[in-house]
């Protein structure tokens, strides 16, 4: 009863914290690149994390150094940059719905690649949730908007990343402290998102102009709250909870950012609500009889 207890505080938490983490791309993308964004968010995400880095690397063993830096490519630094990209044409809302497709290619990578098997139940609430985020878009007007299947497809494609290393993390990583693998994982992917940064001129912009200065506290903000926390207590989900139910926070996410819409005055009404209770329903009945 305690564990079930936290695995639901860890993803209400998440979920908080990632349904928040669009807007703060919005706000980034202000007065920066989609580029430069994604780069600082892992780049502030890697510099709190690398004493904790430090400290744990040798620790760990060699032939899982590879794995933890993959985890951190498809888990942050590729989505970031796809995400950030997608919504210079899409709003967050959008995105935060879209970004429900996890679970599902979960399941998929995990049948595909990494022989893991799903119970029923998971498989029934999985839909039940996908359902409730398809009729929650609908719900928005976004589909009747035209939005650019390009940028829809870039979401599509962070969210099969996420599915693998979800998958990853659960099948090779299960022995490792979550602490570890995040501080370690984003560390070493920041050096790369470093490169990046550079190499798109942020440096030469006026750093200390207000707009400027707004949008990389944004990022910073983003980086180490919507990814280095966000990334520890995830992995820290993924080994309490199994690799499904931790996917599943992607359907907390449309909750909050319905929430923001409430603050930022959006039209949020009762299509909206109903939605969320679906989508939190089928997040219920996942998780109702835990076999992993």
């Amino acid at each position: 009863m305690h564990k079930g207890f936290l695995n639901w505080f860890i993803f209400i938490a998440l979920s908080i914290i990632w349904g928040s983490s669009f807007i703060l791309m919005k706000e980034g993308l202000k007065s920066l690149s989609a580029y430069q964004v994604a780069s600082l968010r892992i780049v502030f995400s890697g510099l709190v994390l690398l004493p904790t880095a430090i400290k744990y690397f040798r620790r760990i063993p060699k032939d899982k150094i590879s794995i933890i830096f993959l985890s951190g490519l498809f888990g942050s630094l590729l989505p970031a940059y796809l995400f950030c990209i997608a919504e210079e044409g899409i709003d967050s809302a959008l995105a935060g719905t879209l970004n429900s497709l996890t679970p599902i290619f979960v399941i998929i990578m995990g049948a595909l690649f990494f022989q893991s098997k799903t119970s029923t139940n998971k498989v029934m609430g999985i839909i039940l949730s996908f359902t409730g985020s398809l009729l929650l878009l609908f719900s928005k007007g976004h589909m009747q908007d035209n939005q650019n299947l390009l940028y829809i497809s870039y979401i599509v494609l962070a969210t099969i990343f996420y599915g693998i290393n979800v998958n990853m993390v659960h099948r090779h990583l299960h022995n490792i402290g979550s602490l570890q693998i995040a501080a370690v994982a984003l560390s070493l992917n920041a050096i790369p998102a470093l490169i990046v940064l550079a190499a798109t001129g942020y440096f030469g912009l006026p750093l200390t102009e207000g707009t400027v200065l707004y949008s990389t506290a944004a990022s910073a903000v983003l980086g180490i709250m919507g990814t280095a926390v966000a990334s520890i207590i995830f992995y820290m989900l993924v080994k309490r909870a199994g690799a499904v139910f931790a996917s599943m926070v992607t359907y907390g996410i449309p909750v909050v950012a319905n929430f923001w819409g409430l603050i930022y005055g959006e039209e949020v009404g009762w299509k909206q609500f109903t939605c969320l209770a679906i989508i939190l329903s089928g997040v219920y009945i996942a998780n109702r009889k835990t076999s992993e």
